[in-house]
């Protein structure tokens, strides 16, 4: 596998067979009008922190539950094993986030650690469910972190909600250029509507489009996007192939399953295909072998290291009793729980205010910053009144002004023979 790691910057994306160069565009997104100074935490600052987490034990995205609850877990107890957070032990409350197909399961969530008195909830890992229950969340005076959001629309949107994961103008970039860079011109698109499947699609179209290609189904404006939970892809398929692509990017969760079905019965080569985190995943035992060899996907995240990956596994089968088999968002999610910790121990408080105030000074924004790899030490600088960068497993840069991380890794997957993603490389965005 290759780990080469390619630059970005701010501009167009121009994509040639040998390079490419993304785009990060921010978005102006929207803005809560309650203030981090006039939020009250749902806890006591001199209570211990509670970390909530609001991640997929069912629906679509169950997947991805197991390496977030791992990267929670073992965070938890690498804080703890270090003396805690101002001298007590965290401690960590569980709730289901469901999926967009029903919003009640976020919803109960949300209120369920609303009432455990958790002072920063780790999740969603689906925008959309994220949208649904940010407000709920931050109005009680509690910090979100999600290890997994990717839609422009969070950019920004409350001084109480950031995230580890980068916004879609950084994955879409590096998908609609993996697309150029693989020769394709005439791009079809099946997009899951709502507003994760929207804005990655957007994003992908602006990055195919800059580099000179055209998307000929699916694109922005043309009504063909599907609702979350369909089933039934054929007509939705004859419609696209008689556009005549040369490839197909599928933005969507588990509805992937059915749409690669439809396509094989309609004689398409699936090995022609593009996939994004949504649905970048194991379908060995859901196709024959082969079936997906050579399609490629994207994930945000940096690759985890063998020793980290290791960690996870460990933890989730001392807990859960089962293996790992998936590790996307594990390092984001360790990631964010360290930083809320460090952040409330440079506050000297852990509520859900002080969090929001000094996270991003410990995720590196403060000039003169020393890098620190661990809570521990990350603990040992602030006591020695030193400002910090935070260099988490998960690669981020510091969070910018609109909570986002102003950096971050987009690893490139190939399907192998037993229909599984293999890391094959790393593209590195700036914001």
């Amino acid at each position: 596998m290759s780990t080469s790691k390619l630059k970005l910057s701010t501009g167009i994306a121009v994509v040639t067979a040998a390079a490419l160069i993304m785009a990060g565009c921010g978005s102006s997104g929207s803005s809560s009008s309650t203030s981090a100074s006039t939020q009250t935490s749902a806890a006591a600052s001199g209570d211990p922190l509670v970390v909530g987490t609001l991640l997929p034990v069912t629906g679509t995205l169950a997947f991805l539950g197991p390496p977030e609850v791992a990267g929670v877990g073992l965070a938890v107890d690498d804080i703890n094993a270090a003396g805690g957070v101002n001298g007590q032990d965290a401690s960590v409350v569980a709730a289901d986030s469901g999926d967009s197909t029903d919003l009640n399961v976020s919803t109960q969530g949300a209120t369920e650690l609303i009432s455990k008195k958790a002072n920063v909830v780790i999740g969603a890992a689906s925008s959309s469910v994220s949208l649904n229950v940010v407000n709920q969340i931050t109005e009680a005076g509690i910090m979100m972190i999600s290890p997994a959001n990717t839609s422009t629309t969070l950019s920004g949107y409350s001084p109480l909600y950031s995230r580890t994961a980068p916004p879609d103008t950084v994955q879409g970039a590096a998908l609609g250029s993996a697309v150029l860079d693989a020769g394709h011109t005439k791009v079809a698109m099946l997009v899951q509507n709502e507003d994760y499947g929207t804005g990655l699609r957007d994003n992908v179209q602006k990055a195919v489009e800059a580099g000179g290609g055209e998307v000929v189904y699916g694109g922005t404006g043309d009504g063909q996007e599907f609702p979350p939970g369909e089933s039934n892809f054929a007509s939705y398929v004859t419609e696209l192939l008689a556009t005549k692509p040369d490839t197909i990017v599928i933005i969507a969760f588990e509805e992937t399953v059915a749409i690669v079905q439809a396509l094989l019965a309609a004689g398409w080569d699936t090995s022609n295909l593009f996939m994004c985190d949504g649905n970048t995943a194991d379908y060995s035992s859901n196709f024959d072998k082969g079936t997906l060899k050579g399609a490629l996907g994207t994930i945000p995240g940096a690759q985890a290291s063998d020793d980290f990956r290791t960690k996870l596994s460990e933890w989730y089968k001392a807990k859960e009793g089962s293996e790992l088999t998936d590790f996307s968002y594990g390092p984001e999610s360790y990631d964010a729980t360290v930083l809320a910790a460090l952040a409330a121990v440079r506050g000297k408080a852990n509520d859900g205010k002080t969090i929001a105030d000094n996270l991003r000074a410990v995720s590196g924004s403060e000039e003169g910053s020393v890098e620190v790899t661990s809570f521990a030490d990350g603990v040992k600088a602030l006591a020695e009144g030193k400002e910090i960068h935070y260099k988490g497993v998960s690669g981020i840069g510091p969070l910018n002004d609109k909570m986002d991380p102003s950096s971050a890794y987009i690893g490139v997957y190939k399907f192998d023979e037993d229909n599984k993603p293999v890391f094959d490389h790393a593209v590195e965005g700036k914001i």
